[in-house]
């Protein structure tokens, strides 16, 4: 089908953080081999940072002083593989410096010439245990004709308000990178759930794998029904993404009955919101049909 993307979840153990490109380079070589069908292929939060051969207290440090900008010869690495393959690829998120010193948690996308198409800064730090600094910008990225992505990264998914930003931005899918190595992913599976529901949109959760991590990437589609989900251990779930369902979904209503974002009228009061400082307008609620 035209416009229709082949999504691989990599859920993969982190690698070292002093890890050559070249490692990464291996298993997405490897992960195509196995999956050629592939034209986006995704990795988990800070996957190519990871740091639990360190001992605890040195973790923090060893992820900032790894830090890179965007514009580094590290990332153009990134982008040479995305290139060699053809492919859209998001290896995950990276430590990036930003140009006043910051220390961010950046997503990263490539698209198949190798061609940095999008970065996002986590915009939810899980505190206080991250040393991250947030991010303060959406980001979306259009696909080239084969949909819309948003991008999230591991706690983002808590904050309602960032998913239903994303959705009401144009997402129609949603890549949610994640680093979970604590108890809570089952209710992180909850939320990719609730998340596409309200928002009809396809989120896409992939997580680290076993030991270091939680595992049980989920891909979850507009009306919340499970379309995979990954054990704990390594593991690449592929899915094909149709926007044009998406849009089905929000034209005739999820289960054929709820239209949220058809909700208003023209005529309808606003809606405050006083915690935002802000309000719902009936004349801008909608998201863009993909």
């Amino acid at each position: 089908m035209a416009g229709t993307l082949e999504v691989g979840l990599a859920q993969r153990v982190p690698l070292p953080i002093e890890a050559p490109v070249a490692d990464f380079a291996t298993d997405v070589e490897r992960t195509l081999a196995e999956h050629p069908q592939i034209t986006l292929l995704v990795y988990p939060e800070l996957h190519l940072c990871g740091t639990e051969h360190l001992p605890t207290a040195a973790r923090a440090d060893a992820l900032e002083s790894h830090a890179h900008r965007l514009d580094s010869p590290f990332v153009a690495e990134l982008g040479v593989i995305a290139r060699a393959h053809g492919i859209w690829l998001c290896p995950g998120s990276i430590g990036e410096r930003g140009p006043d010193g910051e220390f961010f948690n950046t997503q990263l996308l490539f698209d198949p010439s190798g061609t940095l198409r999008a970065s996002y800064r986590k915009m939810f730090p899980w505190r206080p245990f991250e040393p991250h600094r947030p991010g303060t910008e959406f980001v979306i990225a259009d696909l080239d004709g084969a949909g819309t992505a948003g991008f999230s990264i591991c706690y983002d998914a808590w904050f309602p308000e960032h998913s239903r930003q994303l959705a009401w931005l144009g997402a129609d899918l949603v890549l949610n990178i994640v680093k979970t190595t604590t108890p809570d992913r089952e209710q992180e599976l909850v939320l990719a759930r609730a998340n596409a529901i309200v928002n009809q949109n396809l989120v896409a959760s992939v997580n680290c794998a076993a030991p270091v991590g939680r595992g049980r990437s989920i891909v979850v589609g507009p009306e919340g029904f499970v379309i995979a989900e990954a054990g704990v251990g390594e593991q690449t779930l592929t899915f094909a993404f149709d926007p044009e369902g998406i849009a089905r979904v929000r034209a005739h209503g999820t289960m054929g009955s709820n239209r949220m974002w058809a909700q208003f009228r023209d005529d309808d009061d606003e809606i405050p919101l006083p915690m935002y400082d802000g309000r719902i307008d009936p004349r801008t609620w909608a998201a863009p049909h993909p």
